[in-house]
Order: structure tokens, then C-alpha cells, then sequence
């Protein structure tokens, strides 16, 4: 019989509730009214774990049969993420209006709310029906509008450096739901059997260089010469292409182990293709965070000032060296 003195301690189990209350303690003057949002996010990313994992089994995939604001088709997993999460935040009380990439118009909640959110519900919607991996990417900003007043736009059009928290979720071999409030980025991973998201990744450092850069080279033709100068150079130095078609799954693997993430301007989107409030500031706010740089080229992201709420910018993000050399050749 083995010694219980001689057994090892288990190691502890942090779930996001506990973190988020943890963080909330360090904070003089907080309210809770982020982690109740939090709270809210949790419950539709596990519905949606639920929902994905499910998806070749009852009539979730494929089209819907309309297209988006953007006039991108729509599928039926898309819809079903936007209304997931929509109807879980709304539930919660805790924000006076929500931006979707779905939808052309601004949600208005409880005007006695003082948060606003951004989101794209469901990223990389062209691997729904290839099993591939997706995610959900959201923001949150503090109002700047009297509180029990009607949000406005002014609300939802502000800087990347005024949110006061970012984060995705990815629903890929395991779900996990990655975060900042500007300090640091933290991981968690869905424990089934726990039915709840356990701190597995804390403190995330992305690499300052990497072997892995991610584009859409059936684009090349396209891109500006200095990004093709750029890419040649990957190409010498023997760096490994990696692209999914989800910029939640490049991002977090590039964060992990090192990359660079590209999606520039082309002669068909001289703006990008990519949008600012849904994709590009949050995932740039989290990559500053974990010690990597997210540009446009020329601006940094965050700094970019909103005019339009489907405005769209190019991108370029991850390690810190690889940015660099990248904007170098611009």
C-alpha cells in the first residue's frame, strides 16, 4: 500500500470563474459586471462546443440559404452562433449594445448597462463543412455615453486601445477560451466532464521570432511588392507555410509557437479583407499582450480610428521580430 505521505499533490484546479473572480479581487473598484459578461460568454461557447460537436449529426451544416451584411453566404452554424451568444449576453443584462459580424445594425440592450461587446460569432465559417477548426472572437469596451441613455454609435466605434477586454474561442481538438484584460493572456481549456473551462495555459508568451508564417499565397498576385519581397524570404529561409482559413486557429497556433500572421491588401481589397472591430482589434490587443506587434503596415491596429462598424483593414500580427522584418520590406 502506498504511503500517503509519499503521494503527490494534485495540482489545482483553477476554473475561468475562480480566475476571473481572483482578478476581480486584485481590482479596486470593480463592480463584477465584467465577470457576469464573462459568465455569459462561457455558457454560449460551451453551447456552441455542444453545437459543433454535434454538427454532422442533426441539420446544422451547410448553407443557410442568405448572405451577411458583408454579402458573404451565410451558414446555418453561423446563424445559429450569432443568436447563441446574442441571447446569452442579452440574458445576462450586463451590456447596452452588441456588434455582430452578421448583422448591419447596432443591437440595443440595457441602457443601464455601462459595456458595450464586438464579435465575430463563429470565425472561419468556410471550415464548417470540412470539420476543420473555428473559433468566436469578442471584444468588450466601456461606454462613453451617459449610462441609462440609449448606446450610440460612438459607443461601438472606439479604438482598439480602449477595450478593456479581448478574447477568442477555439473549437478545435479541444475547446479552449482564451483572454486578456490587458494583463497578460491566459488559457482555458473545456473539461467535459467537469462541464466547466480549467486554467490550463497561464500567462501566454508568444516566441519574439518563429518558423511559421500564415497567408492566402492564392492570393500572391495580388499582394503589394513589398509583402511579396517578404514572402520570398520566408521561402529562403526554409519557414514552414501554415494556413487554415481560420484566423483563430493561425492566430493561436502562431501564438504558441511562433509566426507571423498575414492578410494585406489586394488589388480586389485594397482595404483588406478582414474586419477591424470583429477580428482585427481584439486579436491585435490579445498579441500585444502575450509580447508580439499587430499592424496594419503602416498604423498600428489599435490605433486605427473606426468610421464604419464593417470596416475592414489589413493585417499583419504575431511575433514581434517577424513583424518587424515584414514591415521592413513595405
Amino acid at each position: 500500500m502506498m504511503n500517503s505521505m509519499s503521494m503527490k499533490p494534485r495540482n489545482k484546479v483553477v476554473t475561468l470563474s475562480q480566475f476571473i473572480a481572483d482578478e476581480q479581487e486584485k481590482t479596486p473598484g470593480a463592480s463584477g459586471n465584467l465577470s457576469k459578461i464573462f459568465r455569459d460568454i462561457k455558457l454560449a461557447a460551451k453551447l456552441m462546443h455542444r453545437d459543433v460537436n454535434k454538427a454532422g449529426l442533426v441539420d446544422i451544416l451547410g448553407a443557410h440559404g442568405s448572405t451577411n451584411v458583408q454579402g458573404e453566404e451565410v451558414k446555418k452554424l453561423d446563424v445559429i452562433a450569432n443568436d447563441e451568444f446574442i441571447s446569452s449576453i442579452t440574458a445576462g443584462g450586463d451590456c447596452c449594445a452588441i456588434i455582430s459580424e452578421e448583422e448591419d445594425y447596432i443591437r440595443h440592450l440595457n441602457p443601464d448597462a455601462k459595456y458595450v461587446i464586438a464579435m465575430d460569432p463563429l470565425d472561419g465559417s468556410s471550415n464548417i463543412d470540412v470539420n476543420a477548426v473555428i473559433g468566436t472572437i469578442f471584444s468588450i469596451y466601456r461606454r462613453v455615453s451617459p449610462i441609462g441613455t440609449k448606446a450610440t454609435e460612438e459607443d461601438c466605434l472606439q479604438k482598439g486601445v480602449n477595450q478593456v477586454a479581448a478574447g477568442y474561442v477555439i473549437y478545435g481538438s479541444s475547446t479552449m477560451l482564451v483572454y486578456t484584460t490587458g494583463n497578460g493572456v491566459n488559457g482555458f481549456t473545456l473539461d467535459i466532464s467537469i462541464g466547466d473551462f480549467c486554467l490550463s495555459h497561464p500567462d501566454f508568451k508568444t516566441p519574439s521570432t518563429g518558423k511559421i508564417y500564415s497567408i492566402n499565397e492564392g492570393n500572391f498576385h495580388q499582394f503589394p511588392q513589398g509583402i511579396k519581397d517578404y514572402l520570398k524570404k520566408c521561402k529562403e529561409a526554409s519557414m514552414s507555410a501554415r494556413y487554415i482559413g481560420s484566423m483563430v486557429a493561425d492566430f493561436h497556433r502562431n501564438m504558441i509557437k511562433g509566426g507571423i500572421f498575414m492578410y494585406p491588401q489586394t488589388e480586389k481589397a485594397p482595404n483588406g479583407k478582414l474586419r477591424l472591430m470583429y477580428e482585427c482589434n481584439p486579436m491585435a490587443f490579445l498579441c500585444e499582450q502575450a509580447g508580439g506587434k499587430a499592424t496594419t503596415g503602416s498604423q498600428r491596429i489599435m490605433e486605427v480610428e473606426p468610421t464604419e462598424l464593417h470596416q475592414r483593414v489589413p493585417v499583419i500580427m504575431g511575433s514581434a521580430e517577424m513583424v518587424d522584418d515584414c514591415v521592413a520590406h513595405l
